[in-house]
């Protein structure tokens, strides 16, 4: 029973051993030295070339390394028609948690002015209000959404989350639908978008989205690179609608050197990094839908690949 691994960010001798730990006789083939195409049952891909999966003619199940799946649908013949799911993990929410945590308060404490004002030499206090006075919002509300809007609250934030329907979190008010979404971006001070990509989420956070924002709110894009049109970002930071930003996504990784965002005061570079997979903790599941695949039962966190969540 062979299964392709493909991750141009993992160490791949880590996944070999942590799956095998689970399926001792699960052979796992490092993209490109897959041997015969025909032996292979199963793939764990992140960001696999296009065409290459429909390549494999026996390929029984699609297990994405992460929990977006855009990478994968975006390649016009993948088998559509194969059970596929996603990560879902505590450590990787834990992680984007941590990440979304940090940087709300950054934002709630004015770190991007202070670090202009030392590299100015400038001495000049901005007073923050309390938490709870701080209406912070969130895009969506799946798993990752879900545990930073819940991990805010906690510190008191006032914390909305939207989403394409209604989720409800204790301590976190809920908008849903494109009928709610002018409503929760009015009181969005600091908004944190973890949507998942696709063709209703791309370029989301443009400057018609900006302009419904409350004057000086700060965003921060942890979901994918293209959920931002690019261009608006810097007349928002200019023109002062948008305060500051903070992004960990990109529409190209790594970003180019010349790109404009690097040398703006307001804008806080991080290169992907906000969460990650960890094989400790993700091979068990990917080992549990093996098992599940072989029996004939549905998969844990099953992906809907029409609409691309």
């Amino acid at each position: 029973m062979a299964l392709l691994f493909k991750s141009n960010i993992d160490r791949a001798d880590w996944w070999r051993s942590e799956l095998g730990k689970y399926i001792p006789d699960l052979e796992v083939r490092i993209w490109p030295d897959i041997g015969d195409p025909d032996e292979i049952k199963y793939a764990l891909c992140w960001k696999m070339p296009h065409g290459e999966l429909a390549k494999l003619k026996n390929l029984r199940a699609v297990y994405s390394l992460g929990a977006g799946v855009d990478h994968l649908l975006a390649d016009p013949d993948f088998p559509r028609h194969l059970p596929f799911s996603r990560v879902v993990d505590p450590n990787l929410t834990g992680r984007m948690t941590e990440y979304v945590v940090q940087h709300v308060l950054n934002h709630h404490r004015f770190c991007h002015a202070y670090d202009a004002q030392q590299r100015a030499h400038v001495w000049k206090e901005h007073f923050a209000p309390f938490a709870s006075e701080r209406k912070v919002g969130i895009l969506g509300m799946g798993e990752l959404g879900g545990g930073a809007a819940e991990a805010l609250s906690f510190l008191k934030f006032d914390v909305a989350g939207w989403s394409r329907s209604e989720k409800k979190i204790d301590g976190v008010e809920s908008f849903f639908g494109d009928d709610q979404l002018d409503a929760f971006l009015a009181r969005s001070e600091i908004l944190v978008c973890l949507l998942p990509l696709t063709p209703h989420t791309k370029n989301i956070l443009n400057a018609d989205l900006f302009a419904k924002l409350p004057k000086e709110a700060g965003i921060i894009n942890a979901g994918r690179g293209p959920h931002l049109a690019e261009e608006d970002l810097i007349p928002a930071l200019d023109s002062g609608q948008l305060s500051a930003a903070t992004l960990d996504v990109f529409h190209v990784e790594p970003m180019a050197e010349d790109h404009p965002f690097w040398d703006h005061p307001k804008i806080r570079i991080t290169p992907h990094v906000a969460s990650i997979s960890d094989p400790a903790s993700v091979a068990r599941l990917v080992a549990e839908n093996i098992i599940r695949t072989e029996k004939g039962e549905e998969l844990l966190h099953a992906v809907d690949v029409e609409k691309g969540y």
